[in-house]
Parts: C-alpha cells; sequence; structure tokens
C-alpha cells in the first residue's frame, strides 16, 4: 500500500511483452512506411527520460506502433496519454494498453501529418509563450520517411504559435537517423550544416541526447538513430516570417559547397541579379566567399532582414521562384527551335 498521504505510482498490470504483441496481431514492420520496432523496454524509457518530468502531464505520442513506448510513457505517471497512429493494424494492440489504464489512453488512427492538434489538450494547460513550457510533450520514434517533413511542419508551427503550439512552448522529444539528428544540431563550420541547422536552431534549442545502435530497433535499419528534444525559443534568433526565413535558407544552401554568393544569387530575377546579390550581401555585411555552412545564425539573421527590406521596397521579389524562371527560361529556348544547351543547365541539375 501507499504509504499515508501519498498517490500510490501508477503501475501497468502484467502484460503481454511487445514482441509477444507482434506475434499475437502478426505485426510486420513495412518497409514503405519506415517502420522499425524498438522493443527494449529499457531503451524505451530511457528515451522517454530525455522528455523530462511527466508526472502529471498530458503526451501525445506520434506513431506508438507496437507500443514499446507507450509503455515506458504510462509507466512515467502521466495523467492523459494521445496516441495519433496511421497504421491500422497496431490499434488492437494499443486498445490492449489503454484497456490497461483506465481512463488514460485515447487513441486516434490518422495520419499526424494532417491531425490538427489545436484542440488535442485541455484548454486549462494553456501558457503564455513568455512562460515555462506547458505541461504538454509530444513523443515519437517517427518512421524515417515522416520525420524531415513533419519536424519542418512543426517549426512552421512554432513560427506561428499554432497547432500543438496554441497551448505554448510544447517540448518535443523525438527519433530521427542519425544524419538527420547530426543535421539539426550541427554548429557553424560543421559539415552537416544545413537548412535544416538554421530552421531548427533559430526557433527552439536543440539537444542531440543519445544515439540508439540500429540493431536494437527490429528489423535493423541501415543506420544507427538519433534521439533528439527541442524546447521552443521565447524569442526566435531571426524575427522574421517562416516562409520568408526558409526561403532565404532554403537558397543559400542550395549550392553548398559554393560560395553563398551563388545561392543567394537565386533570390533574385536574372534581370539585375547581380546588382541586387551586392547589394544584399553588403547590407547583411556578410563575405560573399564564404560557403553556406560556414555562416552564423547572427549572418543568417542579417541575410533575412536585409532581405525582407527590400521584398518591402518591391514585394514582387518575394514571389520570384528561380528554379520556375529556369523552366520557363528552358521552355522558351526550346520553343525558340535553340540548338545550344541552356546557360544554366549545370544549376538545373544541382537544384
Amino acid at each position: 500500500m501507499a504509504a499515508p498521504g501519498k498517490v500510490a505510482a501508477f503501475r501497468l498490470p502484467p502484460l503481454p511483452t511487445v514482441g509477444e504483441i507482434i506475434k499475437l496481431f502478426r505485426l510486420k514492420a513495412l518497409k514503405q512506411l519506415s517502420q522499425n520496432f524498438l522493443l527494449d523496454l529499457r531503451l524505451t524509457d530511457k528515451i522517454v527520460k530525455q522528455a523530462g518530468e511527466l508526472k502529471n502531464a498530458h503526451v501525445c505520442e506520434v506513431g506508438p506502433g507496437p507500443g514499446g513506448i507507450t509503455r515506458s510513457i504510462l509507466s512515467a505517471g502521466v495523467e492523459q496519454l494521445l496516441l495519433i497512429e496511421k497504421d491500422a493494424r497496431f490499434i488492437p494492440g494499443l486498445q490492449m494498453l489503454s484497456e490497461a489504464a483506465p481512463g488514460k489512453v485515447r487513441i486516434v488512427h490518422g495520419d499526424i501529418l494532417t491531425y490538427k492538434m489545436e484542440k488535442a489538450f485541455p484548454k486549462h494547460l494553456k501558457k503564455d509563450w513568455e512562460d515555462e513550457p506547458p505541461d504538454i510533450h509530444i513523443i515519437g520514434n517517427l518512421p524515417f520517411s515522416v520525420s524531415t517533413p513533419l519536424i519542418i511542419k512543426w517549426l512552421e508551427s512554432v513560427s506561428k504559435r499554432d497547432g500543438p503550439f496554441t497551448y505554448g512552448r510544447t517540448q518535443m522529444t523525438l527519433t530521427f537517423q542519425k544524419e538527420v539528428g547530426e543535421r539539426l544540431t550541427a554548429n557553424p563550420g560543421s559539415n552537416q550544416r544545413s537548412r535544416l541547422s538554421i530552421m531548427a536552431q533559430h526557433l527552439c534549442t536543440v539537444e542531440n541526447c543519445f544515439i540508439i545502435p540500429g540493431q536494437a530497433f527490429v528489423p535493423k535499419p541501415e543506420v544507427d538513430v538519433s534521439v533528439v528534444h527541442f524546447t521552443p525559443l521565447v524569442q526566435p534568433k531571426i524575427q522574421q516570417p517562416f516562409e520568408l526565413v526558409e526561403k532565404v535558407v532554403r537558397s543559400v544552401f542550395q549550392f553548398r559547397r559554393k560560395y553563398c554568393f551563388r545561392g543567394i544569387e537565386t533570390l533574385f530575377p536574372e534581370n539585375g541579379r547581380l546588382k541586387r546579390t551586392e547589394q544584399l550581401m553588403m547590407t547583411a555585411n556578410v563575405d560573399p566567399t564564404l560557403r553556406p555552412f560556414q555562416l552564423s545564425m547572427s549572418q543568417f539573421r542579417n541575410l533575412c532582414n536585409a532581405y525582407r527590406k527590400m521584398c518591402d521596397e518591391d514585394p514582387s521579389l518575394f514571389v520570384f521562384n528561380y528554379r520556375e524562371a529556369l523552366r520557363q527560361k528552358k521552355m522558351t529556348e526550346t520553343l525558340l527551335g535553340s540548338t545550344g544547351q541552356p546557360e544554366q543547365t549545370e544549376e538545373e541539375n544541382q537544384l
């Protein structure tokens, strides 16, 4: 019995192991969905521990699959657990877990990429953005095919303070391929520094917690897996709209092995491109001979601020699409019966 005045810690009743659940429901990881099961509960406990204190918290688990991490979350004493699972084959096993934790689990058969999280949690949990993070956590062992588009979607939601971030600075603990985890946390000068590094780090504190070896998963993936923790910042490091920041960052990294000048050129139409690129680099005080991965966050901030000023002066700049302009140019040359190669075929190939 619990000591007088203390609430007994929640414990799941005896259940089939995750491996037995997989056999019982004849579950197989689908390669086309990039599914890999984590059966070692010591590792699932370790993942959940990275989320922080979960006692009486509200948690959303993304893609619970056969329920290994789900068990560790429930054992942490959460108040409510929302499970969002796209693959209907896993629902019966998750229902078994739900029955073992009465009143604690809600299962949604749906796609996290389209699921509306604005109403996923009780309203009373909302906190002001400047306050400490709310008692809400997102946890997930993400399929590799979903992880990057999903984190970009959630980073945009951080920027706009919508989706799960209508409740405040909701924290996330997610798995990624090791290489993606390295990109998310890469510093200036690192070969792993990328668009993902800037988009994540200008909006969140990003921590690469630990590496799970590939052999811990069933089936074994060809790569190891990173567990990454995100806490949204009170103030983004680049205070411009998400779409503008992403456009500038994407352009800079378009030719990552060349001078950053080359990528920044793609922000501008061909007519006046050189002059405008020089103007942007000068206003931002960025050395045009630096490689994209060498640029600091403050240099990206300067580039975004300078580009915003130019867009305010000429709104047509922001809607300019370099790739589309390149395609249109090629089509025009083809229609005119040009026999020579388009001037920028090399750039098009690199895109």
